[in-house]
């Protein structure tokens, strides 16, 4: 509740959830249910945890997804809406030796689509979305980019699962950042800012108009939740932050 006053204080509407693992987000769900009758507003979670759920050993990769389905509930015990997964990070990279994944792709996408439609099915029947993230080839070795989300997603074919756009990961992989947000359209459920360099909205030279016009261009009307590191005190960030965005001669742009 007092960083939910904090950030109201700095320009900010909401705060989005760190969802650790082995039981402990799911642990905390009486004082999740406490700060939103106090009317803390926690729109989402993102998952905290060293395996994901499409790890290479079965056992991690199906702990991830019960892990998962303890984000769901508690997100959407909490009034939010969504739980943020990767495929993995830091699994493995093509970009790094050995440069071969120990499973073939078919495989993997197999094993992912498996889960997105096991944890789709949970979070509907919770009224929540599970967020498929795409991250930058140095931290995943399958979902790199928009396209290739959206791409699991409409297979998947769950009104449970969807995508989320993350702008530091598209600084990297992404050709031309405006038309992969219109191509993804209403696939985007919830985007996550970070600059170019993975600190806040203004430290970086990421083209931030383009993108905000891309998606008021698909209709989007969701949050938009930094997810990255600070250039300085976050009392003195977080204002910086959300002048930047809510500017009117960058939304005019």
């Amino acid at each position: 509740m007092e960083k939910f006053d904090f950030a109201q204080e700095r320009g900010f509407d909401g705060i989005e959830l760190l969802g650790k693992g082995d039981g402990i987000f799911a642990g905390r769900s009486a004082e999740l249910r406490e700060a939103r009758a106090a009317g803390v507003v926690m729109p989402s979670v993102c998952v905290n945890m060293d395996h994901f759920i499409g790890d290479f050993d079965p056992g991690r990769a199906k702990d991830a997804r019960e892990q998962m389905k303890h984000l769901l509930s508690g997100i959407a015990e909490a009034g939010g809406f969504g739980a943020v997964t990767p495929n993995a990070y830091a699994l493995f990279s093509r970009r790094l030796p050995p440069f071969e994944p120990p499973r073939s792709d078919e495989e993997s996408r197999a094993v992912l689509v498996e889960a997105l439609a096991e944890l789709g099915e949970h979070a509907a029947a919770e009224g929540a979305l599970v967020l498929l993230e795409p991250l930058n080839r140095y931290e995943d070795f399958m979902v790199n980019t928009l396209a290739d989300a959206v791409s699991i997603v409409e297979e998947v074919s769950s009104p449970g699962v969807a995508v989320i756009a993350d702008t530091f990961h598209m600084s990297i992989e992404e050709a031309d950042i405006p038309a992969s947000i219109r191509a993804a359209g209403k696939h985007i459920r919830h985007v996550q800012l970070g600059d170019s360099n993975r600190l806040e909205p203004g430290a970086g030279h990421y083209d931030w108009p383009a993108t905000l016009a891309a998606l008021e261009e698909i209709g989007y009307d969701g949050w938009l939740a930094m997810e990255c590191r600070l250039s300085g005190p976050v009392r003195d960030v977080l204002p910086k932050v959300s002048a930047l965005l809510k500017s009117p001669a960058l939304l005019k742009n």
